[in-house]
């Protein structure tokens, strides 16, 4: 039997009158950015998030590099990172001249271990960035806690975490600042790139909207150095016709990874550990 690692037509017959009226309002509306379908999953998306704000970018690359830029990383400083992640939570650091320094994972969980963060902070670390790795969530209590002690932000990279929830909190209410990604391979994913940034500071918000348009809040009027990085106006829409169906989504997943682990009990391999507060999103 061949059973693809990853078939995205699923995703789209799951949702499909809702995504093929969404793309008929986009391109009849003849607005395909910066309009009313991003602002409409904007809301919804903080709202699901259980944050004050959310901010569509293009990808999730440029989450986490403009939630970085509007913390004021810049040359100089220190980003600290798990050493067992996607290489895009390293690339984020290093597009702002910062420096990524890497801090090992807590072997049961692959996500960075909270145990071993205050060692590697230095006058220069300004951010800890922990990631969801898989769709489990990091301890963010005890990182938060680290950080608060040495005056640092937390920017938690939630790309594989859609739905994934940490002491009864979704993911992406737990930081100063959360990235996403909508990839089309997410638990919640784009027909195309796509990104996102949630964060209950509405002067981060605002920065990162800036950030995201050139540097400009009103056109030709640029106030700093800023990107080409916004979710189009088609991808907003498919995202909101489909994030209806997400929780449903993730509760089937979970279903399976509890089948899984309870079939491989015993066998001689070292499966995931899911500690008491965490509910995985169960990405991979």
């Amino acid at each position: 039997m061949n059973i693809p690692f990853l078939d995205l037509g699923p995703t789209y017959l799951a949702s499909k009158p809702a995504i093929d009226a969404a793309l008929a309002r986009v391109a009849s509306s003849g607005w395909f950015l910066l309009g009313k379908e991003l602002e409409a999953f904007e809301a919804d998306y903080a709202r699901y998030c259980g944050s004050a704000h959310c901010a569509g970018v293009a990808n999730g690359l440029d989450a986490l590099h403009l939630a970085l830029k509007a913390l004021g990383v810049g040359p100089g400083d220190e980003v600290i990172v798990p050493s067992n992640t996607y290489i895009a939570t390293w690339l984020a650091v290093s597009q702002c001249g910062a420096t990524p320094v890497p801090v090992e994972p807590d072997e049961a969980t692959y996500n960075i271990d909270p145990g071993l963060i205050e060692a590697a902070i230095t006058p220069r670390t300004r951010v800890v960035l922990p990631v969801h790795l898989y769709g489990q969530p990091a301890d963010m209590d005890r990182i938060g806690a680290i950080a608060d002690r040495h005056g640092l932000a937390v920017l938690d990279d939630c790309a594989q975490a859609h739905g994934a929830t940490y002491k009864g909190r979704k993911v992406g209410s737990l930081a100063h600042i959360s990235a996403w990604s909508f990839y089309p391979g997410k638990n919640l994913g784009a027909m195309g790139d796509g990104g996102g940034v949630t964060t209950a500071d509405a002067a981060l918000d605002a920065t990162v909207r800036v950030l995201r348009n050139y540097g400009s809040r009103r056109k030709y009027h640029n106030e700093v150095k800023g990107l080409n990085s916004r979710l189009d106006e088609i991808q907003a829409a498919v995202l909101a016709a489909k994030l209806p169906q997400l929780e449903a989504a993730i509760e089937q997943r979970r279903r399976l990874a509890a089948r899984y682990l309870e079939g491989l009990e015993g066998l001689p391999l070292v499966l995931p550990k899911v500690p008491a507060w965490a509910q995985p999103a169960w990405h991979l």
